[in-house]
C-alpha cells in the first residue's frame, strides 16, 4: 500500500509530472488532424494569437515565461499597485459622470454608492453658471469634485473654489481635481491653449489645497480616435512628460509638478489587456518619474470605453462595462467610472445611471474583488502581457519625443495617421467579424424596439476623430431603419436550405446572423415566390451542393432571384457570391443593400 502525503492535495500524486515538450507532442496530433504539419515550438506558435502593438499571446504560459520583477504594492515600479493596501481599504472611488443638469441626478449618485463626482462644464456639458445647481445638496468635504471643462476650465475652477470658500470647506478637506488638460482639449477640438494659467492653477493647489490636482493627463482622446493600449499609454506619457516640464518652467518642483497630475484611461471588454494596460502604465511612469528625480506612483482614473459601446442591443453594455469595470479593479485603478449602458444613445436615465453605480458595488462588495491587492499579480500571463505592453508602449513614447514632443506630434499630424492606421486595421477585422461584436454583427436583433434617448449634449470636435466599433454596421442598420419607415417591411432574403436540419442548420444560421447584421431579414418559411425577397442563399453541405448546388440556384432564378449566394466555399454554376467565415460583411452587406434599391 502507497501512502500518499498528507497535503489534503493527494489526488493524482502517483502520475508523473507532464513535461512542456509531451504538451507539444499532443498540440502536433490534434493539428496534423486539422492538415497542419508543424512540430515542436512551431506548433505552439500555431496557436498563438497576435494583437494590435505586436502583441502575441501564447496557448500557454509555465514558469518559464519569466517578467521583470514587478516589485511589491506601493513601491517602485508600483507594477503592483500605488498603494501599499491597494484598495483594501474601501474599494476604488466610484466616480459617476454628469454632462447635464438633472434634478436629484447628482446626489442620487451619491446617497446611493458614488464616492466622487466627474462633471462636464460649459462645451459639451452642463452651463458654467449651472455649476451651483448641479452640487446643491452636497458635502463638499466628503465628495471629491473632478471638472472636465476644456477651454473654460480657468473660469469653471475659479467657480468651484469659490463655493468651497463660501460653504467653509476647509482648504486641507478640499478633494478632487480642476481637470485642466490643454493638450487632451487640443487633442479634441485642434486648438491649441495657453499653458500659463493651469501653471497657476497647479500652483496655487500646491500651494494651498494640498488634497486637489490641477491637472488631468487624459488619454482618451487618442483611445476614441481607434489608437491601440500601447499608443494610449505612448501618448499619455508624452503629455505628463510635456506638463512637467511645463510645470517646472513655471517654477514648481518636480514633486510638486508630478503630484498635480492625475491620469484617465479606457477599460475595455478585452480585460486581460485592460489589466496589463494599467500595470504596464504605473511602471512607465514610475521610470519617467525616476529619471525626473520626483519618484512616485500614478494616480489612475479608469473609465469603461466609449469606443465599445453598441447603439443596438444596447442592453448588452451592461456586460461590456462589467468585465471593463472587473479589469480596471483588478488593475489597480485608483477611481472607475461605469459609463451607463445607453451612454452612446443620448443622455442616460435614472435606471441606467443605478446599473452604472452597482456595477461597481457589486463588485467591490459583494464579489469582494477589492480584498486582494493585484489579483492578476504572479500570473504568467498577465506578467508577460503587462512587460509586452510596456516595451511596446515606451517606444512609441519614444518616437513621440524624438518628433518633438506631444504638442508638436498633435500639430504635425502625425499622431492623427498613427491612430488612423491602427483603426483602419482594427476595422478590417470588424468587418469580417473576427473581431465580433455581440448584438451588432454577431446575433442582432432585428425586432428589438429601440431605445431612445433625450439628446446628450454636444461635445467638442474639430481635433481627433471619435469612433465606435458598431459605426460600419450601424450605418448599415440605419439604412434598412429607413427602408422599414418608408415601406413597411424590411429587406429581405430568402435562406433556401437542402437537406436535412442536419445538413443546413448551422449554414442557416450564419447565413441569418451574417444578414441580420446588415439589417437584412431572412426569410426561411414557404417558398422563394412568397418570400417578398429577390436575394436567396443556399445552405447546406458540401456534400449536398455538389449533387444539388448548381440545379438549386438555377431554380431560384427561374423563380425570379436575382442574386444567389452560397453558404460556404466552392465554385457552382449558377452562384453569385459566396459568404463564410472571415468574408467581409460589410462588402456584402452594403453591395446587397445598393441591390436591393434600400439607401
Amino acid at each position: 500500500m502507497t501512502v500518499l502525503p498528507d497535503d489534503g492535495l493527494s489526488l493524482a500524486a502517483e502520475f508523473p509530472d507532464a513535461t512542456h515538450e509531451q504538451w507539444q507532442r499532443l498540440v502536433e496530433g490534434v493539428l496534423r488532424k486539422s492538415g497542419k504539419e508543424v512540430s515542436g515550438a512551431a506548433a505552439e506558435d500555431a496557436l498563438s494569437t497576435t494583437l494590435e502593438d505586436g502583441l502575441r499571446t501564447r496557448p500557454l504560459y509555465t514558469a518559464r515565461d519569466a517578467a521583470p520583477d514587478p516589485g511589491l504594492p506601493g513601491f517602485a515600479p508600483y507594477v503592483r499597485g500605488g498603494r501599499p493596501e491597494g484598495n483594501t481599504a474601501g474599494g476604488w472611488d466610484v466616480r459617476q459622470r454628469h454632462t447635464a443638469l438633472s434634478e436629484h441626478a447628482v446626489l442620487a449618485d451619491l446617497e446611493n454608492g458614488g464616492t466622487s463626482l466627474w462633471l462636464v462644464l460649459g462645451e459639451g456639458g452642463i452651463p458654467l453658471d449651472g455649476l451651483g445647481r448641479a452640487l446643491e445638496g452636497v458635502y463638499l468635504d466628503l465628495a471629491p469634485v473632478v471638472l472636465d471643462a476644456g477651454r473654460d476650465t480657468e473660469q469653471a475652477a475659479e467657480a468651484l473654489l469659490r463655493l468651497y470658500d463660501g460653504k467653509g470647506v476647509d482648504a486641507a478637506a478640499v478633494r478632487g481635481n480642476l481637470g485642466g488638460d490643454p493638450l487632451g482639449h487640443e487633442a479634441r477640438t485642434g486648438t491649441a491653449l495657453d499653458f500659463a494659467p493651469y501653471a497657476a492653477l497647479a500652483a496655487r493647489c500646491a500651494e494651498q489645497y494640498p488634497g486637489l490636482r490641477a491637472l488631468t493627463v487624459d488619454a482618451l482622446p487618442y483611445h476614441e480616435a481607434g489608437g491601440s493600449a500601447a499608443q494610449e499609454l505612448g501618448a499619455s506619457l508624452a503629455t505628463g512628460v510635456a506638463y512637467l516640464r511645463e510645470l517646472t518652467e513655471a517654477g514648481l518642483g518636480v514633486e510638486q509638478a508630478a503630484g498635480q497630475l492625475e491620469f484617465r484611461y479606457a477599460a475595455t471588454a478585452d480585460q486581460f489587456l485592460t489589466i496589463a494596460k494599467l500595470r504596464a502604465a504605473r511602471r512607465l511612469w514610475a521610470r519617467v518619474a525616476e529619471v525626473c528625480g520626483a519618484p512616485g506612483a500614478q494616480v489612475q482614473h479608469v473609465v469603461t470605453s466609449p469606443v465599445m459601446m453598441a447603439r443596438r442591443d444596447p442592453w448588452v453594455n451592461m456586460l461590456r462595462t462589467t468585465v471593463a469595470t472587473l479589469a480596471a479593479g483588478v488593475g489597480g485603478a485608483d477611481s472607475v467610472t461605469v459609463l451607463p449602458f445607453d451612454h452612446a444613445l443620448g443622455l442616460p436615465d435614472a435606471f441606467a445611471r443605478r446599473i452604472a453605480r452597482n456595477t461597481s458595488t457589486i463588485l467591490i462588495e459583494e464579489s469582494h474583488l477589492a480584498r486582494v491587492i493585484d489579483p492578476a499579480g504572479g500570473s504568467w500571463y498577465v506578467e508577460q502581457l503587462t512587460d509586452q505592453l510596456a516595451q511596446a508602449a515606451w517606444e512609441f513614447f519614444r518616437t513621440i519625443e524624438r518628433d518633438g514632443g506631444q504638442a508638436a506630434v498633435l500639430r504635425s499630424g502625425r499622431l492623427r495617421t498613427d491612430l488612423a492606421t491602427t483603426w483602419a486595421e482594427r476595422s478590417k477585422k470588424l468587418a469580417k467579424r473576427r473581431e465580433p461584436i455581440t448584438g451588432v454583427s454577431e446575433f442582432p436583433l432585428l425586432a428589438e424596439k429601440p431605445v431612445d434617448r433625450e439628446p446628450a449634449p454636444e461635445p467638442p470636435s474639430g481635433g481627433l476623430p471619435r469612433v465606435r466599433r458598431d459605426e460600419a454596421y450601424e450605418e448599415l442598420r440605419a439604412r434598412s431603419d429607413a427602408h422599414l419607415a418608408a415601406t413597411g417591411a424590411r429587406p429581405r432574403i430568402f435562406l433556401a436550405t437542402i437537406g436535412s436540419a442536419a445538413a443546413y442548420t448551422a449554414r442557416a444560421t450564419f447565413a441569418a446572423n451574417l444578414f441580420q447584421a446588415g439589417g437584412i431579414e431572412p426569410v426561411t418559411d414557404g417558398t422563394f415566390e412568397d418570400s417578398g425577397a429577390t436575394e436567396a442563399v443556399l445552405c447546406s453541405s458540401d456534400a449536398l451542393y455538389a449533387e444539388q448546388a448548381e440545379q438549386a440556384a438555377e431554380s431560384l432564378r427561374a423563380a425570379g432571384a436575382r442574386h444567389v449566394f452560397l453558404a460556404g466555399r466552392g465554385e457552382y454554376a449558377g452562384i453569385d457570391s459566396y459568404v463564410f467565415a472571415g468574408c467581409d460583411a460589410i462588402d456584402v452587406l452594403s453591395a446587397t443593400l445598393d441591390r436591393m434599391g434600400v439607401s
